[in-house]
């Protein structure tokens, strides 16, 4: 597959053609399925960790603690068991509708405790319904799970997961490696998700309307720069009576990018969905120029949908209303603001709404 020309192609203004059939919503892993242990003490409680991050809570699979374009989600994932876990060291499938593994093999020598979770996609899925566009929302998607397993590990307070999310493999796309506790009592960190919020989480439906608080937008902005780091850039479109384009400055408050109202041209380039034009806010990533080669598309994907991830749970703390929006067409937000074309596309948003009605100036 050509990811250089597929996202050409998915950032055109062609229409994808009629739905073909997604086929099975989880990969067919060989062997028969195994319920997780329970967890004893000092080990990594790998039933929690899933049903957190990945685990469908309903029998047709679409709600998860992890959004996807759709709802179609197309992220498999590969458990690398080591020491230290609620499972023997091994390889494992999972199967999130039925929350069950099933063994492939031995775990490799050099595998470290706690356990890898590789993510790769069926691509069948998302395309079913988005056709060629659906290579970015792959890698969205894909970013959105790593998010969902980063923020599970940080509920379960374990140490520090480790994100792999540089793109350069296709098999995994990503992998997160979540250590074992660490022995001992360790004080609490006080921007850890609690379980609740997680199995909590999700996209709102439109409308979402009334313009966020400044220093909401801030959180929101602050947290999606810090989760995706390299070489994308990170905006919002703010609505209300003086709308704007605002970006994070040097001393950490909120400076102007560009003046003007923007949400009618997103709704456009976000595959028409008008219910954008009317948004409070819209949270944008942009970046990965025309020319970037695989590897270059893959990070800023995996990144963008990384960092949304975490900042949408930064929006539902702060009592926003939130939803992720993929899928862009036209979208050269880069040359909009009167740089050189083709350098820097939308690539992720996420729309945000307070929910409270707009203060009116005369």
């Amino acid at each position: 597959m050509d990811l250089v020309t597929a996202l050409a192609r998915a950032r055109t203004a062609e229409e994808p053609g009629p739905d073909t059939p997604a086929g099975p919503a989880v990969p067919d892993w060989p062997g028969p399925a195994r319920a997780m242990p329970p967890a004893g003490p000092g080990r990594l409680d790998l039933d929690r960790l899933l049903r957190l991050s990945l685990a469908a809570a309903d029998p047709s699979g679409r709600l998860r603690p992890a959004p996807s374009a759709g709802a179609l989600h197309p992220v498999d994932a590969r458990l690398v068991v080591g020491e230290g876990c609620s499972l023997p060291p091994g390889a494992y499938g999972y199967d999130p509708l039925r929350h069950r593994v099933h063994h492939l093999g031995p775990v490799p020598r050099d595998a470290p405790p706690g356990t890898t979770v590789e993510l790769t996609v069926t691509a069948r899925r998302t395309a079913s319904h988005y056709g060629h566009r659906a290579w970015p929302l792959l890698l969205l998607d894909t970013g959105h799970a790593a998010a969902a397993l980063w923020l599970a590990a940080r509920a379960l307070a374990t140490a520090r997961p480790v994100l792999r999310l540089d793109g350069t493999t296709e098999q995994p796309l990503a992998a997160v490696h979540i250590p074992p506790p660490v022995p001992g009592p360790r004080p609490p960190e006080p921007d850890a998700p609690t379980p609740a919020e997680l199995l909590a989480r999700r996209s709102a439906r439109p409308p979402l309307t009334g313009t966020p608080a400044r220093e909401d937008l801030h959180a929101v902005l602050t947290t999606a720069r810090e989760a995706g780091p390299g070489q994308l850039r990170w905006c919002v479109a703010v609505g209300g009576p003086r709308p704007e384009l605002v970006e994070t400055a040097p001393d950490g408050t909120l400076r102007r990018l560009a003046t003007g109202e923007a949400r009618p041209t997103l709704a456009a380039w976000a595959a028409g969905q008008g219910w954008i034009a009317d948004a409070g806010a819209v949270l944008l990533a942009y970046g990965c120029p025309s020319v970037a080669a695989p590897p270059r598309i893959r990070r800023d994907h995996l990144h963008a949908g990384h960092a949304v991830g975490r900042a949408q749970l930064t929006a539902a703390r702060r009592g926003l209303a939130a939803r992720p929006v993929g899928s862009w067409q036209r979208a050269d937000l880069g040359a909009a603001l009167g740089g050189p074309p083709a350098q820097n596309w939308i690539v992720h948003g996420l729309a945000l709404g307070s929910g409270r009605p707009e203060k009116r100036t005369s």
